[in-house]
């Protein structure tokens, strides 16, 4: 099975990859979980839920279920066949924390 896009981390100006950081500092089965979860989106794009959601403004996000029962998202843009993981946390609320996705759109916009 092929790849249907690829993923890569945005960098900031700096160099630095946030979402790599947050992803680094989680316990290993949170990131085993939340690699698969990209892994599927990967491969099987377009995706739809549970897996991927469509966030409003060309944004999406990663659903992902992990130990003790709390919720990540990874929210990331295509662009050129790339999945570009924007911003990653872990959710609070059952909404999507609007400073979250405002966070998201500043990097999209540095990346244009």
């Amino acid at each position: 099975m092929n790849k249907k896009i690829n993923v890569v981390f945005y960098k900031t100006p700096a160099g630095n990859e946030p979402v790599r950081e947050w992803l680094i500092s989680l316990e290993q089965e949170d990131k085993k979980t939340i690699g698969a979860d990209i892994k599927t989106v990967e491969y099987g794009w377009p995706i739809g839920m549970p897996i991927s959601k469509p966030l409003g403004n060309n944004l999406y996000e990663v659903r992902s279920n992990i130990s003790s029962k709390r919720i990540a998202r990874v929210i990331f843009i295509i662009m050129d066949n790339y999945m570009i993981l924007l911003n990653g946390f872990i959710k609070k609320t059952q909404k999507t924390p609007i400073n979250e996705i405002n966070l998201a759109l500043k990097r999209v916009k540095e990346i244009k």
